[in-house]
């Protein structure tokens, strides 16, 4: 294979995307980013199958939660005050209120994406371990909805107030469906429960990863249930589909 000008080596990718050749590496294996290979077994990649990626505000997100140094976000994902946020939530919201086909479910949509970024704002405040704030953003012509943060995570929160939590699947478990009070005003857990309830309701879809568990709500038919992650997170990362 010859390297033209539409083809990368994985160390020019690498830096296109601001990750590391390791984590390329990792994504090629797993099947989440394919690299092309020559005949001599060596990675490339094409200029477009990188941008498409970039373009993925999801694979942006967890490439950003997951990466040992946050890559830098656009100012229009990036939220690193909860001011910020709701500030974009608001904006968020009179967009989705002037789409007809969505235009009664659209306040339950705004209040659980406040919800699971008020989360993260509220259970991190004071403890970022290093980047503070959290990616949001949304694509209206894929109903697609993404936050994340690079926070402690559900269970390290919860476990201030429930030290019986044995791993990241009970936690989850017990943050969607149990009412879980700290000290007042503290009500750890709370938010994601609210999440629970509004989306086995109505058609909306909530997928959501802290650790090495994944709680997911199917937006048709309204199952609720958390499994075992592939790998570990260390904070959030949410998806809520409408």
């Amino acid at each position: 294979m010859e390297q033209g000008k539409n083809l990368l080596s994985i160390g020019g990718a690498a830096k296109f995307l601001n990750v590391s050749i390791n984590t390329l590496r990792i994504w090629d294996s797993s099947g989440k980013l394919k690299a092309l290979r020559s005949p001599g077994g060596h990675r490339y990649y094409s200029k477009e199958q990188l941008e498409r990626f970039a373009s993925d505000i999801e694979s942006i997100a967890r490439v950003w939660a997951e990466s040992p140094t946050a890559p830098e976000l656009s100012p229009d994902q990036y939220c690193q005050t909860h001011d910020i946020f709701r500030a974009r939530l608001d904006t968020m919201s009179v967009i989705l209120g002037q789409n007809s086909a969505i235009k009664n479910i659209a306040p339950l949509i705004v209040a659980i994406t406040g919800e699971i970024g008020n989360n993260s704002f509220d259970h991190n405040f004071g403890n970022w371990p290093d980047v503070p704030g959290i990616f949001f953003s949304y694509n209206t012509d894929k109903r697609t909805i993404i936050l994340a943060d690079r926070g402690l995570g559900i269970r390290a929160t919860l476990l201030r107030v429930r030290p019986d939590l044995k791993d990241d699947i009970n936690a989850l478990m017990v943050a969607f469906t149990e009412r879980v009070s700290g000290r007042a005003p503290e009500q750890r857990g709370n938010g994601l429960k609210f999440v629970h309830n509004v989306a086995i309701k109505y058609p909306l879809g909530v997928f959501l990863q802290s650790g090495t568990a994944i709680a997911e709500i199917a937006k048709e038919g309204g199952r609720f249930k958390v499994m075992l992650a592939e790998r570990n997170m260390r904070g959030t990362l949410a998806k809520i589909i409408y």
